[in-house]
C-alpha cells in the first residue's frame, strides 16, 4: 500500500510515519493541505492519512478537491478533533476512515486494513455521537462555497479585507460581500464568530 501522511506537527508527523511504515510504504510526507493535494496528483497513492486542521488548506478541504479532480486514493482522517459534527462532514465528503490520535496506536492500523477493503473506519470513542448527528436532521449545517470557504479560513488566519483580495486576486468589495454572505450563511454577527467557526471545523491549524 502506498500511503501520504499530510500532518503540520513535526514531532507527532515522525512518529507516525514510523507506525505507517510498519504496514505499507510511506512515498510522501507533507504539512499542509495544499502540498497534500499536489503529493496526490503526482504520486497517486492508495491511502491518504492527513490531520483536518492545517496551514493553508484543511485536510477537510484538500480531500474535496482531490475527489472533485476524481482521485480514487482513500482518505483517513487522524485528528485531535472530537466533534461529531466535524467528524460527520468528513464522512459526508467521502472520507474513509476517520479516527482520533489520542487512539492512534491502536486504530491506526485496523483503519487502513478497513479502507483497503472498501470498509469505512470510525473511531469508537465518537461513533456514536456520529450515528446520531448523521441520523438527526442538521439544520446548522450548511454547505459553503469553495471561495466562501478559502475567505473564512483567510479571515480565521487573522488576515485583512486588503490582504485577502491579494491572495485570492479579487476586490476588497467582493471579500467584503463574501464575509457577508458568511455572516448570514452560518447564522453569526462577528467576525469573532467566524474564527470560532473556522476553528471548531478545522479550517484553521490549532
Amino acid at each position: 500500500m502506498r500511503v501520504i501522511l499530510a500532518d503540520d506537527h513535526a514531532m507527532v508527523a515522525e512518529g507516525l510515519g514510523r507506525l505507517i511504515s510498519e504496514v505499507a510504504d510511506l512515498i510522501g510526507q507533507v504539512a499542509d493541505g495544499r502540498q497534500l493535494v499536489e503529493s496526490a496528483r503526482r504520486l497517486k497513492p492508495d491511502i491518504i492519512i492527513s490531520d483536518v486542521s492545517m496551514p493553508v488548506m484543511s485536510g477537510l478541504d484538500a480531500l474535496r478537491q482531490l475527489k472533485a479532480e476524481g482521485s480514487q486514493a482513500r482518505f483517513i482522517f487522524l485528528t485531535m478533533h472530537t466533534e461529531a459534527q466535524l467528524a460527520t462532514e468528513a464522512m459526508r465528503a467521502g472520507a474513509s476512515g476517520y479516527l482520533l490520535k489520542a487512539a492512534a496506536g491502536e486504530e491506526l492500523f485496523e483503519a487502513i486494513r478497513a479502507a483497503m477493503a472498501g470498509r469505512v473506519f470510525l473511531s469508537p470513542h465518537i461513533a456514536g455521537d456520529v450515528l446520531r448527528t448523521i441520523s438527526g436532521a442538521n439544520q446548522g449545517e450548511r454547505q459553503l462555497t469553495s471561495r466562501q470557504r478559502e475567505v473564512l479560513q483567510l479571515i480565521a488566519q487573522g488576515k485583512r479585507m486588503k490582504e485577502i483580495a491579494a491572495d485570492l486576486n479579487i476586490s476588497v468589495r467582493t471579500v467584503e460581500d463574501h464575509k457577508s454572505q458568511l455572516l448570514v450563511a452560518l447564522g453569526v454577527k462577528s467576525t469573532a464568530d467566524l474564527v470560532k467557526f473556522a476553528m471548531k471545523h478545522g479550517l484553521v491549524s490549532d
